[in-house]
């Protein structure tokens, strides 16, 4: 089941209308209820992220109001890191996971407790690891060199430092856009190592709290989504007789993918939710006093946000067009295909306009390079100079993702509308 979408009054040319934005009458694209043109005008310049408060809120809603009490909903903040972005989420979830001592910053800010604040990452320095301790939040550990970093400061501040063993799971999340667990890896502890983990927490006298389990993201296939979910729950359970103390918290991480093409269907959540439920109630037996936790990036912000760039020139060459635009690969690298995508593939792309006539067109930006392109021959309607160009589904791994000081090009504005 997905969020219902809003209604419509047109639709896009080459984008999907299962999922179609408000457009008024004139066929201009709605943000907020507004005209994107006043948006952006008001936001002051071109190139702009513009993430849709609205839309954050009612995807949290959607989730929050089909889980029990005893699954929490985390915002992992590396998705999008924007500060007013992260004080809404804050205010909609149960928690944020962080990578960062940046990034904590910015979830203590928020106005989230430390207590619901986790902190995973394969590099922490001893300083992050100091300042964790000393903020209060959970700390996934992902070596054995943290645990001594971590008793010292637990004795420097005097508060056993709280933490979770991070679990380099052996085995995938089938058909995830990027696989983090299964093989070697550089993430958490291998599951062989979990028990001298154990022992070692214990005799350092951390405040052991539970795991996190991280298999992979951007999925859109339910059965393996929940899957992963099972086997992340029967693993931690055959630690059970080995806990330094009560569990109080398993992470079942994520996964949960987002349609990038119009050929990707959304992610059917019912399965996963039903699972997370029946999970909920094993565990009320398995681990009296524990909650579970799903850690969610893409799936909560990616499809409320819209990168929008101005044409600036309209060129054909040996009969293509090219519309130039002002922001490019070093603003939305996701979106150029240079992210990780083994196939680039085009993110939905509109003009900002309503039109008799359409064209196909390709979308560049203006670096020297060919790698900066948006959309690569996709039919639009046509445009001229001083149109806006949208790209869709740009709300995760947007501007934060991007190398923005290439060529050294003016930095892309950010706006919660």
């Amino acid at each position: 089941m997905t969020d219902p979408a809003p209604a419509v009054t047109a639709t896009s040319a080459n984008w999907s209308s299962r999922d179609p934005w408000q457009r008024n009458n004139d066929g201009e694209l709605l943000i907020g209820n507004r005209p994107l043109a006043l948006v952006v005008e008001s936001v002051g310049s071109t190139p702009c992220y513009l993430y849709d408060r609205e839309r954050l809120s009612a995807r949290a809603r959607n989730l929050r109001s089909r889980l029990p009490a005893e699954v929490h909903l985390h915002y992992a903040m590396k998705a999008n890191p924007m500060p007013a972005l992260v004080c809404h989420m804050a205010g909609q979830v149960d928690g944020i996971d962080v990578a960062s001592r940046g990034e904590l910053r910015v979830a203590l800010d928020s106005g989230m407790s430390p207590e619901h604040i986790s902190f995973a990452g394969p590099g922490k320095s001893a300083s992050e690891l100091r300042q964790a301790v000393a903020a209060g939040i959970l700390i996934n550990i992902e070596s054995f060199r943290e645990i001594g970093i971590l008793a010292d400061a637990s004795r420097q501040w005097g508060q056993a430092a709280r933490v979770a063993v991070r679990i380099n799971l052996p085995f995938e999340l089938k058909a995830s856009g990027m696989k983090m667990a299964g093989g070697a890896r550089q993430f958490g502890i291998d599951a062989d190592q979990v028990t001298n983990m154990l022992d070692k927490i214990s005799q350092a006298g951390l405040g052991f709290e539970g795991f996190h389990m991280y298999a992979g993201s951007q999925n859109l296939r339910p059965a393996a989504i929940v899957e992963s979910q099972l086997r992340c729950y029967e693993l931690a359970l055959e630690w059970r007789d080995q806990f330094p103390a009560p569990l109080r918290s398993l992470n079942l991480g994520g996964g949960f993918g987002i349609p990038y093409t119009v050929n990707d269907m959304p992610l059917d959540t019912d399965p996963i939710l039903l699972n997370l439920n029946e999970l909920a109630v094993r565990a009320r037996k398995d681990l009296p006093g524990a909650h579970l936790v799903i850690e969610l990036g893409r799936y909560l912000v990616g499809e409320a946000g819209l990168y929008v760039a101005r044409v600036i020139d309209r060129k054909i060459s040996r009969g293509q067009v090219f519309l130039v635009v002002d922001g490019g690969m070093h603003q939305h690298l996701a979106a150029s295909g240079n992210f990780g995508q083994v196939m680039r593939k085009n993110y939905p792309v509109e003009v900002n306009r309503r039109s008799s006539e359409t064209e196909t067109a390709s979308v560049v930006g203006p670096l020297c390079t060919p790698l900066d392109l948006l959309a690569d021959r996709v039919p639009l309607n046509v445009a001229e100079v001083g149109d806006l160009v949208v790209v869709f589904q740009s709300g995760a791994y947007g501007r934060t993702a991007s190398p923005r000081d290439f060529l050294g090009h003016a930095d892309v504005v950010e706006a919660l509308i």
